[in-house]
C-alpha cells in the first residue's frame, strides 16, 4: 500500500474528500515524525510502536576495495509490531506462515519479502 492508496482508503472509509483525507494522513505522519525527532516514543495500541534506536559506531569494509572504513554511530527509526497486528497477520489469509519480524523503517516504507 502506498501513501496515495492510504489517502484513497481513508477518503472512502470516512466519506471525506481526497484533499481532506490527504491532510489527515499528512498530519498523522508529521505528528509521528515530530515526536520521533524529539526522541519520544509513539505507541499505537494493537498496531505497534515507533522509537529511535542508537546504532554504535563500527568498522565496516568497502566491498569494492576491501579496505576498512569507519562507520559513525547514528540514530535510526525503529518499528516494533504490536500484538494485535502480529496476530492478525499470522492468522490471516496468508500463503506462508512465517512470523512477522520487527525491523527498522527507512525511507518511509518498511522492508518486506514478497509472497
Amino acid at each position: 500500500m502506498t501513501r496515495a492508496d492510504l489517502v484513497d482508503e481513508l477518503a472512502k472509509a470516512a466519506n471525506l474528500t481526497k484533499q481532506d483525507s490527504e491532510a489527515v494522513v499528512d498530519t498523522v505522519f508529521e505528528a509521528i515524525t515530530d515526536a520521533l525527532g524529539r526522541g519520544d516514543k509513539v505507541e499505537i495500541r494493537g498496531f505497534g510502536s515507533f522509537k529511535i534506536r542508537q546504532r554504535r559506531a563500527r568498522v565496516g569494509r568497502n566491498p569494492k576495495t576491501g579496505a576498512s572504513v569507519s562507520v559513525p554511530g547514528k540514530k535510526v527509526p525503529f518499528f516494533k509490531v504490536g500484538k494485535g497486528l502480529r496476530e492478525l497477520v499470522n492468522t490471516g489469509n496468508r500463503d506462508d506462515h512465517r512470523p512477522v519480524e520487527a525491523g527498522s523503517v527507512s525511507g518511509g516504507e518498511a522492508e518486506h519479502s514478497g509472497s
